[in-house]
């Protein structure tokens, strides 16, 4: 046995990469468990391949998992990877310019074949040819090593190659001092029925992991300590998971079954999936045929008296738009979950992008107002979730909930809630007449909330009309005229903007900064974590972050113009910045990037700093 020394360290950040079919997911997924276990505050990013099924050793189907764990409160899945996990060279050199300089690469030498070599273009292996020279390169035969580990088992070469995942795992395991039993118990569940398989991706564990133990190309290993957190049980969770427990959450909170109608779509099908487990919840899933049935399915069971819920992501967003501003005409309660994706039209499903937000406030015919919620973490799915059903039953009006595939993949420690200490809901169901004479007036309004009755089908005495013609005001019946229709145009949009959401929160420490950074959704983290860097520099900079986009808060316009220069970074071409000019009439600045991928801490460091250049 070799000795190691153990060097700690307050963070780091590992990428595993290869092809999309090497389990670079499942890998990463299994570190970040084991990492969450130790107690580490993480962030993680999976990078899928945007084609499908690419060429396999390709670029274009390199598949990639990277995880940011610290022992303090980080924000993003970080800037430059610490440690590389190549599994062939399309993975290495997809990498290579993302490294910190200096960074270790642990590289499956096995795969640098001329064959694989000529599939990127290149005559000369990038191992021999110095293009590592500023890198800390660990040369390992991942590949040979599992085939050999599994020798003795009843698996064939190719199946006992598909292992070499797991071997990586272990030897990162080792590296890091992570223990397996977490791996090792997910494995058990996962290959139950495969006991082969299952014993050959343990065994490939254990050897990975005796590797690294064993062999002196590896000096040194790795320590970080678990990150201070508030006291709790705690689990590592995705924002889709998250998402699909807050949905549960809001239905119990109300005392309503949950209704989920969607067509599956990248990259929201996990919450269809993870609902459809949930019946025991009094949940009901309907895999619908297409977006449209998806929802029209969700908006009956509204109707019904259920939370009434669709999924969908941005082209699935533009067909339900129809039923949507159906739905505002009923004035009902509906969630649409939209976790955005790069697009215009199929666009890139496996890619993040945050361009719906026009969309969900103006993408459909005539004035057709819904309020607008957005997550800023993985974690704050859960409670996005429970504020949009709040908002959709409170005001009977659908809700728009906008996630993105950043936040729906990406993963982070979780604080589990205590459900009774979460606020209640009441549905307020209408359960008698209204009218003066005894009649049911399904558009008399509550005169705090403008809301309209929810009446359930079948209730004696409240039976009233539906469908999409304009509805006359407080009967519901059938109107074509016009003061009536202006009445009701104004009533919706009131309703809308007279939504309680709390006030904008700045975090200025010092309360005279020149500058405002302001994001929604995800841009959160890489914002936070640029704001900090620039603080460390000495320089004064103020925050703040809209989770309610419609309305907005109140002291939206108070806040904004109360700085010299207002910053708004977001993954599309300014969309917030054009409603900030727009309703607020102040000068936003907008840094906009649509590359597919999240921000990170060095480019909103920069652009922060040419900003304070600017006001200086």
């Amino acid at each position: 046995m070799v000795e190691n020394k153990t060097v700690r360290l307050d963070r780091v950040i590992v990428r595993f990469a290869g092809d999309s079919g090497d389990g670079m997911q499942l890998t990463g997924d299994r570190f970040t468990w084991e990492s969450a276990a130790n107690g580490n505050d993480l962030s993680t990013f999976p990078d899928f391949p945007a084609e499908i099924r690419a060429p396999q050793g390709t670029l274009p189907g390199v598949s990639a998992f990277q995880i940011h764990f610290a022992d303090h409160d980080i924000f993003t899945p970080g800037d430059a990877p610490d440690v590389l996990v190549a599994m062939n060279p399309a993975a290495l050199m997809a990498s290579l310019p993302l490294l910190k300089p200096g960074a270790e690469i642990i590289v499956n030498t096995d795969e640098f074949t001329k064959r694989n070599l000529t599939k990127i273009g290149l005559t000369e292996s990038p191992l021999d040819d110095g293009t590592l020279a500023n890198f800390s390169v660990h040369p390992v035969g991942l590949t040979s090593l599992t085939v050999e580990a599994l020798s003795g088992s009843d698996l064939g070469k190719k199946d006992a190659e598909r292992a070499k995942n797991m071997f990586a795992l272990g030897l990162l395991s080792w590296l890091y001092h992570r223990d397996l039993e977490a791996t090792e118990n997910f494995l058990s569940d996962k290959f139950a029925r495969k006991p082969e398989i299952l014993k050959a991706n343990i065994a490939a564990l254990h050897a990975g992991y005796n590797y690294g133990d064993t062999t002196e190309d590896f000096v040194v290993r790795y320590e970080v300590a678990p990150a201070p957190m508030p006291t709790g049980t705690y689990r590592n969770i995705s924002g889709n998971l998250a998402l699909s427990y807050g949905l549960i959450t809001a239905a119990k909170r109300a005392e309503l079954p949950l209704f989920l109608g969607s067509y599956p779509i990248t990259p929201a099908s996990d919450i269809l999936h993870e609902l459809s487990r949930h019946k025991g919840f009094n949940v009901t899933t309907f895999q619908a045929e297409d977006e449209i049935a998806g929802i029209g399915a969700a908006l009956g069971a509204a109707y019904g008296g259920a939370l009434g819920v669709t999924t969908t992501s941005g082209p699935g967003l533009a067909l339900k738009s129809e039923t949507i501003g159906l739905a505002v005409a009923l004035e009902l309660p509906l969630l649409v979950v939209d976790v955005q994706r790069g697009g215009p039209s199929t666009g890139l499903p496996t890619k993040t992008e945050q361009a719906d937000l026009l969309q969900a406030l103006y993408g459909r015919n005539g004035e057709s107002p819904v309020a607008v919620v957005a997550p800023q973490s993985p974690a704050d799915c859960f409670d996005a979730a429970l504020e949009a059903a709040r908002i959709a039953i409170t005001y009977r009006t659908p809700v728009l909930l906008l996630s993105d595939g950043y936040l729906a993949n990406g993963q982070e420690p979780w604080r589990i809630p205590d459900i009774t200490s979460l606020p209640s809901i009441d549905p307020g169901f209408a359960t008698e007449p209204n009218g003066d004479d005894g009649e049911f007036l399904p558009f008399l309004r509550d005169a705090e909330t403008l809301a309209r009755p929810w009446a359930v089908p079948g209730t004696k005495g409240l039976a009233h009309r539906i469908g999409g013609i304009e509805k006359a005001d407080r009967t519901g019946n059938i109107s074509y005229d016009p003061d009536n229709h202006d009445t009701m145009v104004r009533l919706r949009q009131a309703k809308i903007d007279g939504i309680d959401v709390p006030d904008l929160v700045v975090d200025d420490p010092t309360g005279d900064a020149d500058l405002l950074v302001i994001g929604w959704g995800s841009t959160y983290g890489p914002i936070t974590a640029g704001v900090r860097r620039v603080r460390k520099e000495g320089k004064k900079v103020a925050q703040a972050h809209l989770r309610h986009l419609n309305p907005m808060p109140r002291n939206t316009g108070e806040v904004l113009r109360s700085y010299r220069k207002v910053l708004v970074p977001e993954m599309n071409l300014g969309q917030l910045a054009l409603l900030l000019r727009g309703r607020y009439l102040v000068d936003a600045v907008g840094f906009n990037q649509v590359r597919g991928l999240p921000f990170n801490a060095p480019q909103m460091e920069d652009v922060i700093n040419e900003m304070l250049e600017e006001v200086r």
